[in-house]
């Protein structure tokens, strides 16, 4: 490996996190560009300053300007990598950017409106105050692409799913990181079925066999299955035609995305935390609405694989809310899955008790890392 740190740039509608990491791929620093267009800041390695950005543009700056204070200069950096999360049916790997596969993203835009165009601000941004430093994206969707066509394709005339209706599933670079880490911290062989969790305040599941995505939970868009944060997860379409008849379709929208959920159920707690702290009727209720159809959906996704030789769990939810993983994991019994109470409460890493058939893991998401190693393997700096 040559010397040169990467920075990874994760853009979103009001905000750009970003890390940056060494050739080894140890973190070196980490920060948020937060509030854009409102009452904004810049924190970096944990200082925050409330500093004014317009748009993404002066976020970008902000963000270049204090990592030249720590003698991170654009021309001292090997490369930028982003994540990306659309990358459609043809960006199924990471890439180098190139005008070619940028206009790529921008078409998939329709397919995120709410994701892609805030992550070429960033790439656009970033090239115009950085021309000479490469750039590279990994796709959120990328890794469901080894999903059979039965598990993508809605049941509609070829000429809606041709326009791009079709299944992609998301959260892929923390599935990607899961399967990556899981060895190590294990010490032992990627389990050949392995269900994994991927617990948030946007939330999934995915049926990983022999170490590849043959099912998840998201659809078309990151709103599908289970319940969320803030995101419905599955409703029925005719549910949804309704309600664009009864609201308008902006209306309907904001309903589904940002109004649902467990804040919808619990009138008004989003956070997984508050909400194990408030023990009313709604929030018990919200909490258990999220466990219970996190099983439901695991049901399925052990169907998909055929069986079940162990369980992961990743994400703010996934890693740190006790009763939550104990809620999941009592109703996976009959799969012989067995808990280690103590070890929950530790917050693992392992958390199956010796008598489980099957084992279960707390695995912390590494996204950002798996975005630099991305760009390394592709500048040929990794195996």
């Amino acid at each position: 490996m040559t010397g040169g740190e990467i920075l990874v740039l994760n853009a979103g509608s009001s905000s750009i996190k970003f890390a940056v990491f060494d050739a080894g791929l140890t973190e070196i620093h980490r920060g948020l560009a937060a509030g854009i267009g409102g009452a904004s800041f810049l924190e970096v390695d944990g200082k925050r300053t409330e500093t004014p950005f317009i748009d993404h543009k002066a976020a970008l700056s902000a963000v270049l300007d204090a990592l030249s204070e720590l003698g991170l200069t654009p021309k001292r950096l090997r490369a930028a990598a982003h994540r990306v999360v659309h990358g459609g049916r043809h960006l199924s790997t990471p890439v180098r950017l190139t005008p070619e596969n940028i206009a790529e993203i921008a078409q998939c835009t329709p397919l995120a409106p709410l994701h892609n165009p805030h992550n070429l601000a960033a790439i656009e941004a970033l090239s115009a105050a950085a021309p000479d430093l490469p750039q590279f994206a990994s796709f959120d969707t990328a890794f469901h692409s080894t999903n059979p066509e039965v598990a993508t394709r809605y049941a509609i005339p070829k000429m809606m799913e041709t326009r791009g209706i079709r299944r992609y599933g998301f959260h892929g670079l923390s599935y990607a990181s899961l399967v990556r880490r899981l060895p190590e911290v294990s010490d032992a062989p990627l389990p050949s079925r392995l269900l994994a969790f991927h617990l948030g305040n946007g939330a999934s599941l995915c049926a990983i066999k022999n170490g590849r995505s043959v099912a998840t939970t998201m659809g078309y868009s990151p709103l599908d299955g289970l319940t969320m944060g803030t995101r419905s997860g599955g409703i029925d379409a005719n549910a949804v035609l309704r309600l664009v008849e009864e609201n308008g379709l902006e209306r309907t929208k904001a309903i589904l995305n940002h109004e649902s959920g467990l804040l919808g159920l619990s009138g008004g707690k989003s956070d997984m935390r508050n909400l194990m702290l408030d023990h009313s009727a709604d929030s018990d209720f919200a909490v258990e609405h999220f466990c219970y159809w996190s099983l439901r959906h695991a049901g399925s996704l052990i169907a998909a694989m055929e069986g079940l030789d162990a369980i992961a769990f990743t994400g703010g939810i996934g890693e740190n809310a006790v009763g939550v993983r104990a809620r999941i994991l009592r109703g996976l019994e009959w799969m012989g899955v067995r808990m280690d109470p103590d070890a929950n409460h530790r917050n693992g890493p392992q958390l199956n008790a010796k008598t489980s058939k099957v084992g279960v893991w707390v695995i912390g998401a590494e996204e950002e890392r798996m975005i630099a190693r991305d760009a390394l393997h592709l500048m040929g700096d990794l195996g």
